[in-house]
């Protein structure tokens, strides 16, 4: 089962994404995505450039030796545009082998560990009102769980507001947009929005916020603690993970689960977190952590140390991740929710995908493989879009995290 043809299809249907497309002898073929948000280029350029001639002629079904083929046949390790690279080349092998069976992917991992997967939707408003009225209309969707997000009084701007009532991108054509943040504003603030959220909606819905890396280790755990009587499902990213003995002292003073990883690439970058039981969810996802192969790696460490998965799943990633992450989640025994963020009607005509949403829960679907296809004649008419995420400075204009 060689592989015979592989390309790179750059488009813009709403948003920027990279699909890697692999073809083996008999005309079978497989989706990877390789979208790194504001950088996506770059990582079509290693792809092009770097990768695809030397998968011409490989055995599709080795895909263990393929992911270190490309991983330490190249010596430079690791990095996103590395990580995105080789993840979108597992993602289409995996793709390849289960429609060669005529399976559906989680039938390979192990089968399927639970029914349905569970998700969360992202409730937001530019103040307190407006994101309980979001918060209402989630509900009403039918989710479970729910990530809030607010505009903090005295700030113009700050991460996690949507611009429509079930998407949100933040990245931006032509140059990035600058945001001024306060953390004493956003401390003071955002105890008082979930206080109203439980109030007006009841304990039972899971609720779920996101710090986006922006506080110190001391700062988080002040808000964790604030937190408590709310019962969050987790607060997410509370500091910027770099500095991994950090969460020691968060774990110190608050009970607030936490949850940690979207932009790490590999095991190692979570290793301590989760041997140390420093966090309770671990975040990274499929496109930017070595595809299936190396995810399923990081989620059996997790499983030793009762941590549990929350894979990224905005929209910044295409059909064909979010359709690989409900088929992990589907099988990894220590699954514990998936975010989930719709597309736009664009994206889903150029991507048409089997997995479905219903009741707060996704399931990927019977189809084989991925259960993602690509229809190419519609993405060529959707060209790519140079755009740029935020960049974030605290009011006296220090770089911050955004």
């Amino acid at each position: 089962m060689k592989i015979v043809d592989a390309k790179v299809i750059v488009c813009c249907p709403g948003r920027n994404f990279v699909t890697l497309k692999l073809t083996v002898e008999d005309g079978i073929y497989g989706l990877g995505d390789a979208t790194l948000n504001g950088r996506e280029l770059a990582v079509a350029s290693y792809l092009d450039d770097h990768v695809i001639p030397l998968l011409i002629g490989r055995d599709a079904r080795r895909i263990e030796d393929t992911w270190h083929y490309l991983y330490k046949g190249a010596y430079w390790r690791r990095g996103p545009v590395t990580m995105t690279a080789i993840s979108a080349v597992d993602t289409a092998l995996w793709d390849i082998r289960a429609k060669s069976l005529n399976v559906p992917l989680y039938q390979l991992l192990g089968g399927a560990s639970r029914d349905k997967v569970l998700v969360y939707g992202h409730a937001s408003g530019s103040d307190m009102e407006k994101t309980l009225g979001s918060f209402g209309h989630f509900l009403n969707l039918g989710y479970r769980a729910i990530r809030a997000q607010s505009g903090v009084p005295g700030l113009k701007a700050t991460y996690g507001i949507g611009h429509g009532e079930t998407t949100y991108e933040p990245a931006v054509r032509d140059a990035p947009p600058e945001d001024h943040w306060s953390t004493e504003h956003y401390l003071r603030f955002v105890p008082q929005l979930f206080e109203r959220l439980r109030t007006e909606f009841g304990p039972e819905v899971h609720l779920l916020h996101d710090a986006h890396h922006r506080l110190t280790p001391i700062e988080a755990a002040r808000l964790g603690r604030d937190l408590e009587p709310f019962r969050l499902f987790w607060l997410e990213d509370p500091t910027a993970a770099e500095l991994q003995p950090a969460l020691r002292l968060i774990r110190q003073h608050t009970t607030t689960p936490i949850a940690i990883g979207e932009v790490f690439n590999t095991i190692f970058d979570c290793q301590q977190l989760i041997e140390e039981q420093l966090i309770d969810f671990i975040r990274s996802t499929v496109v930017h952590a070595g595809g299936i192969t190396h995810l399923r790696k990081i989620a059996h460490l997790a499983e030793a140390y009762q941590v549990r998965t929350g894979c990224h799943g905005a929209t910044d990633l295409s059909p064909v991740t979010m359709g690989a992450a409900l088929h992990f989640d589907l099988s990894v025994h220590n699954f514990g929710i998936q975010e989930y963020m719709p597309h736009t009607e664009e994206t889903d005509r150029v991507y048409p995908h089997a997995y479905n949403f219903r009741d707060g829960f996704m399931h990927p679907g019977e189809a084989p493989g991925l259960g993602v296809q690509i229809d190419e004649a519609l993405a060529a008419k959707f060209p790519y879009q140079r755009a740029y995420l935020p960049i974030n400075r605290k009011l006296d204009g220090t770089l911050h995290s955004w």
